[in-house]
């Protein structure tokens, strides 16, 4: 159960946060497929693939969490931590935060990242990076919300082979 206790999402359950499985990969995949589509998220959905879920549960399973909906996957998000030559700090990166469109602004979102955040000050980290395309303003507004600052855009560049 989710450390508040909170009933959220459309199915009514109780939402647990918990540390992903590998049963849980082919969920955390399509799921991943459903929100990261080309229509809205044309950076994102160039960069999403199973070898991204499949290298991170390998390489750091522990910063790869779920919102589980008695058995329903909610959501996850998925992370890692960079340590940097000649720096005392390390930090953390939200790699990926994919939540179910039946769940949007139900509160399932917030319940992975404020766990992550957690996972992240156990390792250690001092300072939390996150991405997303410019033109995500649900996105934007949601890290904002959840306290970062000083956005910065990116470019970023194609080109047809």
């Amino acid at each position: 159960m989710s450390e508040d206790g909170q009933k959220v999402g459309s199915r009514g359950g109780n939402i647990t946060i918990r540390q992903a499985e590998i049963d849980d990969l082919a969920a955390i995949f399509h799921l991943g497929e459903k929100v990261f589509t080309s229509q809205e998220f044309s950076n994102l959905y160039r960069t999403w693939d199973a070898y991204e879920v499949t290298t991170f549960f390998n390489q750091e399973s522990e910063n790869l969490i779920v919102a589980d909906d008695d058995g329903f996957l909610a959501g996850f998000a998925i992370g890692t931590t960079i340590e940097k030559a000649r720096s005392a700090w390390s930090y953390g990166h939200l790699v990926w935060l994919g939540v179910d469109p039946d769940y949007s602004r139900s509160g399932v979102g917030s319940l992975l990242f404020d766990r992550f955040k957690k996972l992240m000050k156990k390792q250690g980290v001092r300072m939390l990076m996150v991405d997303t395309q410019a033109d995500n303003e649900p996105a934007i507004q949601f890290f904002r919300k959840k306290g970062f600052v000083n956005p910065t855009e990116h470019v970023y560049l194609t080109m047809q082979l």
